[in-house]
């Protein structure tokens, strides 16, 4: 007489003289034909937290990147018989009498064909550009969605089902990581230069035409360019300005 106890998200394989006759996966306390052979599998969730490779990114730029995948079995027959878990296993003996030895042989699947979807979805994008197209960085939802995607084809030749996978970690590789970063640093000064001349020329063409309008002093073409030259300089410069009082006149 053989007896099996099944708890939530649980299942035995069985097999009928190397035979494949079924998955069972009702919970409970059963007995079986003794005849049967069976192998304990678990459909429950798992986790993958990858540690970060380094690849390079469409540009060539060498970066490192990491994932985190969560995936359980779907498949029973695929996960047992279509995949050489007894070769994965680090030990073979345990798989098939051990639900644990067959889950870490799946896991060191699941690691390898992680690694490869990882490489080949971080490949056709750049980390970071000045273009309009999808980069690492700046897209996240469309990378990671191709990252499941990529995963998912890879991992249903052993019955396994994603159930999410992102990107969790993403920075430039350590001997490009300080050009970089200055790099960075230097978009960004150009990018604050730009708001503060665009923003100091609005000021400058409000103050002239307010001059103007309310007639408090009329200016020459030379004074007015004196003026935009001393208000440029006040308004973009790093340092605050020096005021100095005028107590002349202006000449007609």
């Amino acid at each position: 007489m053989s007896f099996i106890q099944l708890e939530p998200n649980e299942a035995r394989v069985i097999t009928w003289f190397g035979k494949y006759s079924g998955t069972f996966s009702e919970t409970g306390f059963y007995w079986i034909n003794p005849f049967y052979g069976t192998k304990k599998v678990s459909l429950r969730a798992r986790n993958l937290d990858a540690e970060p490779i380094k690849v390079n990114d469409k540009t060539g730029n060498p970066i490192m990147i990491g994932l985190v995948l969560v995936w359980k079995m779907k498949d029973t027959y695929k996960a047992l018989f279509e995949v050489d878990t007894q070769t994965m296993a680090a030990n073979p003996n345990t798989v098939g009498s051990d639900t644990k030895g067959l889950m870490n042989a799946l896991e060191r699947f699941v690691r390898v064909q992680g690694d490869a979807a990882l490489r080949q979805v971080a490949g056709q994008y750049a980390y970071d550009n000045d273009n309009n197209e999808p980069t690492l960085r700046s897209n996240a939802d469309e990378i990671n969605e191709q990252l499941e995607q990529k995963l998912d084809e890879r991992l249903a030749l052993a019955g396994i089902e994603v159930v999410e996978a992102r990107i969790n970690y993403l920075a430039y590789a350590p001997e490009i990581a300080a050009v970089m970063l200055r790099r960075q640093q230097a978009d960004a000064i150009i990018q604050a230069r730009e708001k503060i001349v665009e923003g100091a020329v609005s000021m400058v063409k409000m103050a002239l035409n307010k001059l103007s309008d309310e007639e408090i002093v009329e200016l020459d073409d030379d004074k007015k360019a004196a003026m935009v030259s001393n208000l440029l300089v006040v308004l973009c410069g790093d340092d605050n300005a020096q005021p100095v009082v005028n107590t002349g006149t202006l000449n007609h």
